[in-house]
C-alpha cells in the first residue's frame, strides 16, 4: 500500500480540481547519465592527450553500467588531469605508463596543496581506469601489481554544537529553506538525497521518508523525521506548487543544485554569526548522528539510518560522542584534584 503522504488538510488543498498539469521541459523523461557522457565525449574529442580514446571508451563503459552523472564527471576530471600530467612528462601513449608515473602524479597533486582525501579519491579513480585498461590488455599488469596508496588523517566528524544549532535555526525565516535544513538535521540524509526526494516518498503520518537509492552507495533505506521537521514540511507543502513532484525546487521551477544549497546555508551561517566556525551542510548529518548516539541509540540502529554499508564507518561517531569515556575521565580527574591518589606510581609496560 502506498504511504499516506499528506495530512487531511493538505490532501483537501492539493487534490482539489485543478488545471491540467503542465509538463515543464526539465521534468520530461531524460537520461542524465547519457547526457553527461555525451557532453564529456565532445570535450574529450577536442583534446590532444595520450590515451584519450581509451578514456572515452572507459567512460562509455561506466555509462553503460548506469553510473551517476556525478560519478562520470569525477572520473572525467581525474583521468583528464592524469593524462595531462603524462603529457608534461613526455609519455606519448597510455600503453607506456608505469608505476613511477602514478607515484609522480600523486607527488604532483600533493605539491599543488591538494588535501589528502582529494588525492586519495583521484588516485582511486585513476587506478580503476588503469585496471580496466589492464583487463583490456592495454596497460601492463605490473603497473598495479603492488599497492599504491595515500595515507589520510583519521579525522573526527565535525558536528554543530547544540547552542549553535539553536542559533542557526532561529535565523532561518524562509519556509522552504527551514524545511530543508530541518530534514537534513533530523533524518541524516545526504544533501543529494534530500534534493532528489519526491513528495510521494514522504509519509507525514508515520514521519518517515523513503530513499529508494542512496546517492553514494546505491542502497535504499527508510529514514525518520521529528515533530519539528514535520511541522516545517507541512508549512512548506501548504505553500509549494502542488503540480511539482519534487520536495524542493528553485526559481522558475528549476532543480536546486548542491552549489545553490551550499550558498543558502552559508548565508544563514553569516546571519547567525557562525561562519568562522567552519560548519558545512554535511555537518548537519554529523550532528544528527552525534545527537542520536548521545541520546543512547546503538551503533547497529544508527548504521542503517545513515546508509552506511559498514558499521566501522558509523563507529567514527562513537569516538566523537563516547559518554562513558568522558564520565570515566572526569571521575578519575576529580579524585586526582582532591588529592585522593595515594602510593607510588607504577609503570605499565603496555603504555
Amino acid at each position: 500500500m502506498a504511504p499516506e503522504v499528506f495530512s487531511e488538510k493538505i490532501n483537501r488543498r492539493q487534490f482539489q480540481p485543478a488545471p491540467a498539469k503542465v509538463v515543464l521541459p526539465f521534468r520530461q523523461n531524460r537520461n542524465p547519465t547519457k547526457e553527461t557522457f555525451e557532453k564529456i565525449s565532445l570535450k574529450l574529442r577536442e583534446m590532444d592527450l595520450p590515451g584519450i580514446e581509451f578514456a572515452e571508451k572507459y567512460l562509455s563503459h561506466l555509462c553503460s553500467r548506469n553510473r551517476r552523472p556525478n560519478t562520470l564527471e569525477l572520473n572525467y576530471t581525474s583521468i583528464r588531469m592524469f593524462l595531462e600530467f603524462l603529457k608534461t612528462k613526455t609519455v606519448d601513449c597510455i600503453e607506456a605508463v608505469s608505476r613511477r608515473d602514478i607515484e609522480a602524479f600523486i607527488e604532483h597533486e600533493q605539491d599543488r596543496g591538494m588535501k589528502p582525501m582529494t588525492v586519495r579519491g583521484r588516485l582511486g579513480l585513476i587506478k580503476a581506469f588503469l585496471r580496466y585498461l589492464s583487463e583490456e590488455g592495454v596497460v601492463r599488469h605490473e603497473v598495479l601489481s603492488k599497492r599504491i596508496g595515500v595515507k589520510v588523517p583519521d579525522a573526527l566528524p565535525k558536528a554543530i554544537a547544540p547552542e549553535d544549532v539553536r542559533t542557526l535555526l532561529s535565523v532561518i525565516d524562509n519556509t522552504r529553506n527551514r524545511a530543508l535544513v530541518l530534514m537534513l538535521l533530523r533524518t541524516g540524509m545526504r544533501i543529494g538525497e534530500l534534493l532528489a526526494l519526491k513528495i510521494q516518498d514522504i509519509d507525514l503520518r508515520e514521519q518517515k521518508a523513503f530513499i529508494h537509492e542512496a546517492r553514494k552507495t546505491g542502497v535504499g533505506r527508510v529514514v525518520y523525521f521529528s515533530a519539528d521537521a514535520k511541522d516545517a514540511l507541512v508549512a512548506w507543502l501548504e505553500q509549494k506548487d502542488p503540480r511539482e513532484d519534487v520536495l524542493a525546487y528553485g526559481k522558475k521551477y528549476e532543480s536546486i543544485t548542491y552549489a545553490a544549497a551550499r550558498t543558502m546555508f552559508v548565508r544563514y551561517l553569516k546571519k547567525a554569526d557562525l561562519l568562522h566556525k567552519g560548519y558545512t551542510l554535511h555537518c548537519l548529518r554529523h550532528t544528527f548522528a552525534s545527537e542520536l548516539l548521545n541520546a543512547g541509540m546503538r551503533l547497529e540502529c544508527l548504521q542503517p539510518l545513515l546508509g552506511h554499508t559498514s558499521v566501522e564507518v558509523t563507529r567514527r561517531y562513537a569516538r566523537l560522542t563516547d559518554k562513558t569515556r568522558e564520565e570515566e575521565y572526569f571521575r578519575a580527574m576529580a579524585l586526582i584534584e582532591k588529592g585522593e591518589i595515594h602510593g607510588n606510581y607504577r609503570f605499565d609496560h603496555r603504555l
